[in-house]
């Protein structure tokens, strides 16, 4: 399983953004500047998490993004859902679409292995990506 691209830059922009957490707030062009990543595909994903509550955008003067909720409460499941969707493996669970599901011996395992697919993920907080440097 490999994530898309747009997941990936999610997490960074995260990442980035929690690293804020204390400072006040963010704008999405400084993100951008900070994690070298295009503005307009910042503004995008900036867009996606705060839909998800992930970040929350406040307008004025003193303006910008911020997360919506402690860093611990976030996790790297919490930020590839709001950019794919439901974590799974296959695309078989959710569609009626695949030539061969009446003969399919798999199909009832696998929400057991999407589940603990997202399990793993939930148990990574934001935190731990924020300060993977002091333990390494």
């Amino acid at each position: 399983m490999r994530l898309s691209n747009l997941a990936d830059y999610a997490v960074i922009i995260m990442r980035q953004a929690a690293s804020h957490c204390g400072d006040g707030r963010v704008s999405a062009a400084e993100l951008a500047k900070e994690t070298g990543l295009p503005v307009p595909t910042v503004q995008r994903l900036v867009s996606k998490l705060t839909a998800a509550h992930l970040l929350r955008s406040v307008r004025g003067a003193h303006g910008g993004l911020q997360l919506a909720r402690p860093a611990a409460a976030i996790s790297v499941a919490d930020i590839i859902e709001a950019v794919e969707g439901p974590i799974a493996l296959t695309a078989c669970i959710d569609s009626n679409d695949c030539d061969f599901e009446a003969a399919c011996e798999m199909k009832p395992h696998w929400p057991i292995i999407n589940t603990a697919l997202r399990g793993a993920l939930a148990d990574i907080p934001l935190t731990q990506l924020v300060h993977a440097e002091e333990l390494a």
